[in-house]
């Protein structure tokens, strides 16, 4: 059996009668909504993603962690606080990625969340660029219970590696993931399912076959090729990759380039899964980065009620009128392929 296919038996394996239930009537009313334009949602969201901090060691360009620019205030997650918002998503929930911005082994009380969702049987996920994967946090990773580790590797020699993941050291990144798959095997673990994340970029475009031999060697359970999201496009980007299979951006006879989403009035992520920031912002996706669109805040208002709320109702209502006046979707990657493997 594969490892991909492990991985996937492994989410369905969170599945219970209320949330197949609720996946049923989420689905459903995301179709029924496309066909009749109801904002009204029947279900509750089956993924969601959950920012430990927006606290980042690195500086990468295109991301707003790594620059210090965020408009937004900047923390990390209380772990209190947490247990009440994952206690009103783990009845009908399936998937919690634990992470939005930032670098989630930074928050402290990273594990010891992971760990909670993991006793409600939720499928937990996380990305990292693997800096703080010392031997203790990889023990306590592989014991926390998580289910799906993404390490960010975008380039196999520290030159390439450098020039977007500014400040990273490429051998620690190694290291890190070495450590984690020792611990799977010394503990016995089929946990978490480790994938080589290689945000394919003009730098490091030409080490693509060599990112998949590193992964093969050091025994991660699969590699992924990410397409990558630049902010400044239109004129062109130093970052975008020159073989357009791994761009979101098809460049046009004039010389200008475009995203290759066409915009449809309409978007699955509406209805299926949410963002919610270190502070307890609900937001629409992980497109608003900034959380610009704040469909309520969990620190006074219940989830349930924000997600049917007029602030969200209104949201999807302009997503069926015109979504491609809606600034965070006008650099989306909803309907472009964005991972190869």
């Amino acid at each position: 059996m594969t490892g991909s296919l492990k991985d996937t038996l492994n989410i369905l394996s969170k599945l219970n009668a209320p949330r197949l239930w609720n996946a049923a009537k989420t689905y459903g009313g995301y179709y029924w909504s496309r066909a009749t334009k109801s904002t009204i949602h029947p279900g509750m969201p089956v993924s969601v993603s959950i920012e430990p901090t927006t606290t980042c060691n690195l500086g990468c360009p295109e991301c707003p962690s790594g620059l210090r620019q965020f408009s937004r205030e900047t923390g990390s997650l209380d772990a209190d606080f947490y247990k009440v918002m994952i206690d009103q998503l783990a009845q009908k929930a399936v998937y919690v990625l634990f992470y939005f911005q930032g670098e989630p082994y930074i928050n402290a009380k990273f594990l010891d969340m992971v760990k909670y969702a993991h006793g409600k049987n939720l499928y937990t996920a996380t990305s990292t660029n693997a800096h703080f994967l010392n031997d203790k946090n990889a023990e306590r990773t592989v014991k926390s219970g998580l289910d799906r580790l993404i390490i960010s590797i975008d380039g196999t020699t520290q030159d390439v590696y450098e020039q977007y993941r500014k400040r990273g050291k490429l051998d620690r990144v190694i290291a890190g993931t070495k450590k984690i798959i020792e611990w799977k095997k010394k503990l016995k673990s089929a946990t978490p399912h480790v994938i080589f994340q290689f945000l394919v970029v003009k730098p490091n475009e030409h080490q693509i076959n060599d990112v998949k031999k590193l992964g093969n060697k050091l025994g991660v359970d699969e590699v992924r090729l990410k397409t990558a999201q630049v902010y400044d496009y239109e004129n062109g980007n130093p970052l975008i990759p020159e073989n357009q299979k791994y761009s979101r951006y098809r460049k046009l006879p004039g010389g200008k380039y475009e995203v290759k989403n066409s915009l449809d009035d309409h978007c699955k992520r509406m209805w299926t899964g949410c963002v919610i920031t270190w502070d307890g912002l609900v937001v629409p996706c992980c497109f608003d980065k900034d959380a610009t669109h704040q469909m309520g805040d969990l620190k006074n208002t219940p989830f349930r009620d924000i997600w049917n709320g007029p602030l969200y109702r209104n949201f999807r209502k302009a997503l069926f009128t015109s979504r491609s006046e809606i600034d965070i979707c006008k650099n989306c990657s909803e309907g472009v392929k964005v991972w190869e493997e």
